[in-house]
């Protein structure tokens, strides 16, 4: 039953306040039904019962010469009473619940009666003929009881019809209650999720670029008070990210000056197998940096977005590869424009292919769009990578070759630094099996 329940807060909050609801309402419909019958019970037939008995006990008080003329007296007002020696009332035309009442009432009258018949309109009782005429919103009530001679003491009363639209009526009134009512829980259902929704999007919008996305405070006051906090800790969090690119500025500045200090003064260092070792050290330490700083800076680089054919900038990365004698093809690919950071896009491209020149000997390039992804594939065909391996590869600093040799390990940030500009055009990077052997990097970026 879960699958279908809806997912979203206004959906739970209006399923859950409907169902208890309608619980309540039918609840109530069905008591204020039975008490209404009730009393529409009382209001036609209880006066002609009380009416009946109270000539019932007439007739037992008087004299037998005399209860011709007490009938004919109550016989007035829409009433007609006789003596018969039968009731007249079919079997299949009783109404036992009047029957209860009226033996109820005699009783109270303190009228002792063998047996008693009630009926309402239909054919006439054999002791009268039916009504000449008779109001559209009036109804016959026959009542019999027989007396302790054996005669029945029948009448015929006018009574006012029973209100037949009464259950619609009240139906009416309980389905307007209950949409009114739902429909006010649910618009306050959605008036507190909207808020929630604005908050959602700003936090999945946010990429640590430029200004933080504020949301408006709306709502009752404990959730204005937290789209408060969340605008208070976004601002935060981006003054934080912005002393962290300032800080790591000034460390690359402090760090790069003394490395091309060094590079200079270890030019003239002899014997020339030793300077080599040393500038190559210093290279490798100049390109850790490098990386590192990138990485650090990847989501936060005021690069501005630019539509760019991400297909013609991948083939003249593989040109200027191909131009450097390395053995990298590009797959003829059909335009794929993206707003994309292209300087972004090419370092994480150039990682890919550096990884998959040097471990798999050469690297295919193919683009690709998918919906609303361009996805750019480097499919090398050396030993690839076991598929335990592939989350861990994507961290920072982690390297399947153990040694610290840059040409045989690097530095352990190529794929994480791809990996993270992929992350921050809204994709991400996948590694797969190449057939028959190798790794398929793919380079997935929103088109935005």
């Amino acid at each position: 039953m879960s699958r279908f329940a809806p997912r979203s807060l206004a959906g739970q909050m209006a399923l859950l306040l409907g169902i208890a609801l309608l619980v309540a309402q039918l609840a109530n419909f069905a008591l204020i039904l039975s008490d209404r019958q009730r009393l529409s019970l009382a209001q036609t037939e209880g006066p002609a019962i009380t009416r009946f008995a109270s000539t019932a006990a007439d007739v037992a008080q008087a004299a037998p010469e005399f209860r011709t003329s007490v009938l004919e007296d109550a016989s007035h007002r829409g009433a007609r009473f006789a003596v018969a020696a039968d009731s007249g009332i079919a079997d299949a035309r009783r109404k036992s619940a009047i029957e209860a009442r009226l033996v109820d009432s005699l009783t109270a009258a303190g009228i002792t009666v063998r047996e008693v018949r009630a009926a309402i309109d239909g054919p006439a009782s054999a002791a009268f003929a039916p009504p000449r005429r008779q109001r559209p919103d009036t109804q016959s009530l026959y009542l019999s009881a027989r007396q302790a001679d054996g005669s029945w003491l029948n009448a015929r009363l006018t009574t006012p019809k029973r209100d037949a639209l009464l259950p619609w009526r009240l139906a009416a009134a309980t389905l307007l209650l209950y949409l009114l009512v739902l429909g006010a829980t649910t618009w306050l259902a959605r008036r507190l999720a909207r808020p929630l929704a604005d908050l959602t999007r700003a936090a999945e919008a946010f990429g640590g670029r430029g200004e933080p996305v504020e949301v408006t405070p709306r709502g009752p006051d404990d959730l204005r008070a937290a789209l408060s906090a969340f605008n208070a800790m976004n601002r935060r969090l981006v003054g934080l990210l912005d002393e962290k690119d300032h800080m790591l500025g000034a460390i690359g500045h402090d760090l790069r000056t003394p490395l091309a200090s060094l590079r200079i003064h270890v030019e003239s260092m002899e014997p020339e197998d030793e300077r080599a070792a040393v500038i190559a050290r210093i290279e490798e330490m100049t390109a850790m940096l490098e990386d590192i700083l990138v990485l650090a800076r990847t989501g936060r680089t005021r690069e501005a977005l630019r539509r760019v054919d991400v297909a013609a900038l991948a083939e003249a990365l593989v040109e200027d590869q191909r131009a450097l004698g390395r053995p990298v093809e590009f797959v003829a690919s059909p335009p794929a424009v993206a707003a994309v950071q292209p300087a972004l896009v090419k370092r994480a491209l150039g990682n890919l292919f550096d990884n998959a020149v040097k471990y798999g000997g050469s690297a295919t390039v193919a683009v690709r769009v998918t919906g609303d992804t361009v996805a750019v594939s480097v499919t090398d065909h050396g030993p690839g990578i076991p598929a335990a391996d592939r989350a861990r590869v994507l961290q920072p600093f982690h390297r399947l070759e153990g040694s610290r040799n840059r040409d045989t390990g690097g530095s352990g940030l190529g794929l994480a630094i791809a990996q993270s500009v992929a992350e921050s055009h809204g994709g991400r990077l996948t590694l797969g099996d190449a057939h028959p052997t190798g790794l398929v990097a793919t380079l997935e970026l929103a088109v935005g």
